[in-house]
């Protein structure tokens, strides 16, 4: 076998990015497709625009897709084989990370060594499959956690199930093994290391961004007559999946407490629910609309799938306040998305959410989980609605992609650079033995 090589610090030509369950080609907003597809997907688009390769590795969910696609120039998604095609959730995956593996390293086995110049990972699974492509490959594994575990089972909500032991022991191997644990916030950052003895030479912020060409502001009466939303409605808008942890349905007990502390507002109040069921509210995915029979605004509540990126624009300036309750967030792109478009939110003070949004600012963000924090809140921020909206595009401005690929590829070459330090510290030459071979990206 070739002599593997070791790398200067200098661009890399190519990435191996593993996402193990879920597909950059899948609609965020339903099944396991979220926030982390999106931040696939550009990050991939804007490293391959400065002309480095990516292939994203994800299980194959169907017979019907093809081995390789070409999501769009310089990146390639690989369907993996890796378990039946259907009917298996993510929960089943961990018995799947071998042959998933496999399929990965078969695929860089057909090319000469060092075609893959760094591999970043994303989710616990993935990380999993990424260790022991970084072992086989002598490149950095660089790792982005998108959610923890222990974080998760700490904010959990009501009838959801907590996380189970393995996977925050797969956690914990990850976080010991990547070169570069790549956390969206310093709240983030902060956790790995208490929560998961991360070392903070190796926990890097970067923060994810936002299309500031797609989302951008627009005229709201006309968002408003292409989705047949009366001019003088006052709409509040939840984007994402449809799961206990997201809270949609703390929305609708807020819509409740509004209609009660002002029932004139009825004739205008509409709420907007743009997701579908995710996780575990696939167990009763009617039980958010039967939540708002039971409250009596069943005729208030619009129930819309999810949108394509550009038919989500229209929803986020459409509203006059977009609402992210959830218990636990990493981040929080929704928040980021409907600001960029110039639409104020009020939020959660949790997590990532206290980075997306600027409090008073762009938007409120509401401690704990009383529906009447959230009324107020509501009303403080429709009371404010163009100042906050200028304010919201403001704060998303500071916010793109781009800066989140550059810093990325800042991370990838110092890992690298790293990695062969050691290396050519270990190969340094003894009486005459000449190094291997370096080779430069």
């Amino acid at each position: 076998m070739p002599a593997r090589r070791f790398l200067p610090a200098r661009m890399p030509r190519r990435v191996a990015t593993i996402s193990v369950h879920t597909s950059p080609l899948d609609q965020p907003g339903a099944g396991d497709a979220g926030g982390m597809n999106v931040y696939i997907v550009e990050v991939s688009r804007r490293l391959a625009a400065r002309g480095i390769a990516v292939d994203v590795f994800t299980r194959a969910t169907s017979s019907d897709l093809p081995p390789v696609v070409e999501m769009s120039p310089g990146v390639t998604v690989r369907h993996v084989s890796a378990g039946p095609f259907e009917g298996l959730g993510k929960e089943e995956l961990p018995g799947q990370l071998c042959a998933f593996t496999a399929g990965v390293l078969r695929e860089e086995a057909q090319h000469e060594p060092g075609h893959y110049d760094v591999v970043h990972s994303h989710y616990w699974l993935s990380g999993q499959v990424g260790w022991l492509a970084r072992d086989r490959w002598s490149v950095p594994l660089i790792h982005t956690a998108h959610t923890l575990a222990k974080v998760k089972n700490a904010a959990l909500a009501d009838g959801d199930r907590p996380e189970p032991r393995a996977r925050v022991i797969g956690e914990e191997q990850v976080v010991a093994e990547a070169d570069r644990l790549v956390a969206n916030t310093e709240e983030e950052a902060r956790q790995l290391v208490e929560h998961y003895g991360a070392d903070p030479r190796r926990t890097l912020v970067v923060p994810p961004g936002v299309d500031l060409d797609r989302f951008t502001p627009g005229d709201r009466a006309a968002a408003r007559r292409a989705l047949g939303v009366p001019a003088d409605a006052v709409v509040l808008t939840f984007v994402g999946r449809i799961q206990p942890l997201k809270a949609p349905d703390l929305l609708l007990t807020t819509a409740a407490r509004m209609l009660d502390d002002d029932p004139a507002l009825r004739s205008r109040l509409q709420v907007h629910v743009v997701g579908a069921p995710s996780g575990s509210g696939l167990e009763a995915p009617r039980q958010l609309e039967e939540l708002a029979a039971s409250l009596g605004i069943a005729d208030l509540v619009r129930f819309l799938p999810p949108q394509p990126p550009e038919r989500l624009a229209l929803h986020y300036r459409a509203a006059d306040v977009a609402v992210v309750p959830s218990h636990n967030e990493s981040f929080g792109l929704v928040a980021l998305e409907a600001q960029a478009c110039g639409t104020p939110v009020v939020a959660a003070s949790v997590g990532g959410l206290r980075t997306a949004v600027r409090d008073g600012v762009s938007g409120v963000l509401v401690d704990g989980r009383d529906p009447a924090a959230y009324a107020a809140a509501v009303r403080a921020v429709l009371e404010r609605r163009e100042l906050m909206g200028a304010g919201a595009r403001r704060h998303a401005a500071a916010f793109s992609w781009d800066r989140t690929a550059d810093a990325l590829v800042d991370a990838y070459a110092a890992a690298a650079a790293e990695m062969a330090g050691v290396a050519r510290r270990a190969l340094r030459p003894v009486a005459g033995v000449a190094l291997g071979t370096q080779v430069a990206w």
